[in-house]
């Protein structure tokens, strides 16, 4: 059953991964959209991605979605300045709502690329050094650290997609756990995507902070209060 499962997922990655360099290769719009979003990554920039994605008009959705995907797979790029973008253009709500499904698709895809591929690929794709920092979290954490790498908003969210993947987790628990995880960080980035403009940036940039930290000691908190537990 297992096996049949692995046969499956890897089949369906290589389709995929097929149908990606045919469009490449013989989509001339394709080739175009590729170049013309890595343009936007380079520059680090959320001006740049929310004008980008709002070139686009009727399929601005669309292609963030698609970007989303991208700087999972591809580009080191932090997933919250696709959020930003998402919410000045769509609003707090609708651009939350594009950023999580997005987010979580991108999540899958990373779990299915290991899972299918195995470590080699993921280390080109990562780095050994960042996914070496993963195994650590999953040995310090254990079934807990999908849910706890999804609230610590400074733990870069693909690497844990992808170190989830080279492990025996089943992907409904890690689908669930990231879902859960998710949210808080997309509701605070949504809403502050909405608000940033001129002097409110560093306004945000504080709270963003102040959340970080405040999660963090909510997270260290209970996994200290669980090992005493343990203890007694």
């Amino acid at each position: 059953m297992i096996k049949g499962r692995i046969h499956f997922y890897r089949a369906g990655v290589i389709i995929l991964l097929l149908l990606a360099l045919m469009a490449w290769a013989w989509i001339p719009g394709v080739s175009d959209f590729l170049r013309a979003s890595l343009a936007a990554f380079a520059t680090l920039d959320q001006h740049a991605i929310e004008n980008f994605i709002r070139s686009y008009g009727t399929q601005a959705a669309v292609v963030s979605f698609f970007l989303m995907l991208l700087q999972a797979i591809v580009a080191p790029l932090p997933a919250f300045v696709i959020t930003f973008a998402n919410a000045s253009l769509f609003g707090a709500f609708w651009g939350g709502v594009l950023s999580w499904c997005s987010a979580m698709t991108g999540a899958a895809l990373c779990f299915f690329i290991a899972r299918v591929l195995g470590r080699g690929a993921v280390e080109k794709l990562t780095g050994k050094t960042v996914l070496n920092n993963m195994d650590a979290f999953f040995e310090r954490y254990g079934k807990h650290t999908i849910l706890v790498c999804r609230l610590l908003p400074f733990v870069p969210f693909d690497p844990v997609s992808y170190a989830a993947g080279l492990t025996s987790i089943r992907f409904r628990h890690f689908f669930i756990a990231t879902g859960i995880g998710q949210l808080p960080a997309t509701i605070v980035y949504s809403w502050a995507g909405s608000l940033l403009t001129g002097g409110t940036f560093w306004f945000v940039t504080g709270l963003f902070i102040l959340f970080a930290l405040s999660v963090m000691i909510s997270v260290a908190r209970s996994l200290y209060l669980e090992h005493q537990r343990k203890k007694t």
